[in-house]
């Protein structure tokens, strides 16, 4: 019968230390956790009497010049008021500004001498400023940028044609992107308040 190692049962007692002390560190790490479902019915701020799609849904977003513009408008309406339009009375403003960047992706013609353009992109940005409607004071101020995509035939109104598709993606993506970028403005100024 021989006696145990002194240094293999200090290692064994190590190991099990750091394995405790890693699991009450990843306990710690989970317990802070303060994740909540986009969608809920919860509100965005402790105070607040609303639920977080009625919030939203009492945004109005103040008008824009631009066609593109106009489609990040338009989609953000939809997703604040889930279809139902702007509010009579809001208790939010939101200035929005867009800004439109085209730029050739991609230089690479096979059958031809010229050096034409194939593939481009189309990068909408957005810079808003959230008020209160009561007291006009600035809640939240951010930017946002979305790239899209689109291949130019050399068809001239096919390549424009997917230059607007590329540019209704980019609106799609950069209103989704806003309204939760939005909401944790809302989230946070109303934790502050």
């Amino acid at each position: 019968m021989s006696l145990p190692d002194p240094v293999k049962s200090h290692a064994i007692r190590l190991r099990g230390r750091l394995a405790v002390c890693g699991m009450a560190a990843a306990l710690a790490l989970v317990s802070a956790c303060t994740v909540r479902p986009l969608y809920s019915n919860q509100p965005l701020s402790p105070g607040s009497q609303l639920s977080a799609s009625a919030e939203l849904a009492s945004i109005s977003i103040k008008p824009v010049k631009t066609r593109y513009a106009q489609q990040v408008r338009n989609n953000l309406i939809f997703a604040f008021g889930q279809g139902s339009g702007e509010p009579a009375s809001p208790a939010y403003t939101l200035d929005l500004g867009v800004t439109e960047l085209v730029e050739s992706a991609a230089i690479v013609q096979v059958q031809t001498q010229e050096d034409e353009p194939t593939a481009g992109t189309v990068t909408l940005t957005a810079n808003y400023v959230l008020r209160d409607t009561a007291t006009n004071t600035v809640i939240a101020v951010g930017k946002r940028s979305i790239p899209s995509s689109f291949d130019r035939p050399r068809q001239e109104f096919a390549a424009y044609r997917a230059q607007i598709d590329a540019e209704n993606r980019a609106a799609r993506e950069l209103a989704d992107l806003l309204r939760l970028s939005i909401a944790q403005d809302l989230a946070k100024h109303g934790k502050n308040a």
